[in-house]
């Protein structure tokens, strides 16, 4: 059985259900215990900033704030697309808690050889 698992989210804060659903999907491996990345690609990379992951994408549905909140202290990890971040000229020094910018090599690199689930938004 896998026991990591990678959500690969491309779309931002223009597609709130969208990332709500990333979130839920990468919260739920997180607190299941499984070492959880997402790799965030596309105009998701604003989201390893700070006051980004804010709002609620629907009625009844989570706060996204409080989704990222349990991510984190679930130990899941963000990995940043580097050339996404850096065609926006975004500041890396801004990077939230438990996110670093790294590319697909570090990420095929942190799956390793094991198998790893994952999903892709």
């Amino acid at each position: 059985m896998s026991t990591k698992a990678v959500v690969n989210l491309s779309t931002g804060m223009e597609d709130p259900e969208k990332v709500m659903i990333a979130y839920l999907v990468a919260v739920g491996a997180a607190e299941n215990g499984r070492e959880t990345l997402m790799f965030l690609t596309k105009e998701a990379v604003r989201l390893a900033l700070p006051g980004v992951a804010l709002g609620t994408s629907c009625a009844g549905c989570p706060p996204i704030e409080d989704l990222a909140k349990r991510f984190e202290a679930a130990g899941g990890k963000y990995y940043v697309c580097p050339i996404c971040f850096n065609a926006k000229e975004l500041d890396a020094e801004q990077l939230i808690e438990g996110a670093e910018l790294n590319g697909t090599v570090p990420m095929w690199n942190w799956i390793g050889d094991e198998p790893a689930t994952t999903f892709s938004y």
